[in-house]
């Protein structure tokens, strides 16, 4: 489903946001469990006409537990993206007819390839762990 690999795409974005913010300013800090909204990392997103739906999806990643990580949160992701579909003057999004079907395949790959890297790895920490 285009829509689901779309939402999928922002989920990625959102987790390389937070890998880049290790090494920098970080928007959540997990020994408060608190995230900095005024973070300049977020970019402002965190205010405007879709704020709170912004935070919801952000939380919710954050805060998520499954596997590939934010999988769980496609639903906010999805009523954040119709929140800046109704906010085009304040939200650019990519526009649907821009999207090939080849992109989107190689998305929904990398992503398959990401789960399969992440349970290897655990597998592995596992093993020397024991």
């Amino acid at each position: 489903d285009d829509s689901s690999c779309k939402l999928i795409g922002q989920i990625r974005d959102v987790s390389r946001v937070m890998e880049e913010e290790e090494n920098s300013q970080s928007a959540y800090n997990p020994e408060t469990d608190e995230i900095n909204w005024d973070c300049p990392c977020l970019g402002g997103m965190a205010n405007g006409p879709c704020g709170e739906q912004f935070k919801a999806a952000f939380s919710c990643f954050v805060h998520s537990t499954a596997e590939p990580k934010g999988i769980d949160c496609l639903e906010a992701f999805k009523e954040m993206n119709n929140c800046f579909k109704e906010h085009p003057d304040v939200y650019e999004i990519a526009d649907d007819e821009d999207d090939s079907e080849e992109e989107n395949q190689e998305m929904s790959k990398t992503l398959v390839n990401d789960q399969e890297a992440s349970e290897t790895s655990t597998k592995n920490d596992q093993k020397t762990s024991t």
